[in-house]
């Protein structure tokens, strides 16, 4: 299984689900804060490859999922 890595910052609520999914599926992952990290959207826009309107932005491996719907989803229906 490829590790999950969120792009988040502090104060967001589907940052915080997302991390908690990970640890209640004891999923390999990594949160990063772009605040704390100096990661602007333009530099994940550049990552991605198209706009980037809001965050948690989330990776399966160099594989991007999209934000915290899209990653529920995919780990609902077993893809992680």
């Amino acid at each position: 299984m490829e590790r999950i890595t969120i792009f988040g910052r502090a104060g967001c609520g589907y940052c915080t689900r997302a991390v908690e999914l990970c640890e209640r599926q004891a999923l390999n992952y990594r949160y990063v804060d772009i605040h704390a990290e100096g990661i602007s959207k333009q530099d994940l826009e550049k990552t991605i490859g198209k706009p980037v309107m809001t965050v948690p932005q989330i990776f399966s491996g160099e594989r991007h999922i999209g934000g915290y719907t899209e990653f529920a989803r995919e780990v609902a229906q077993g893809t992680h």
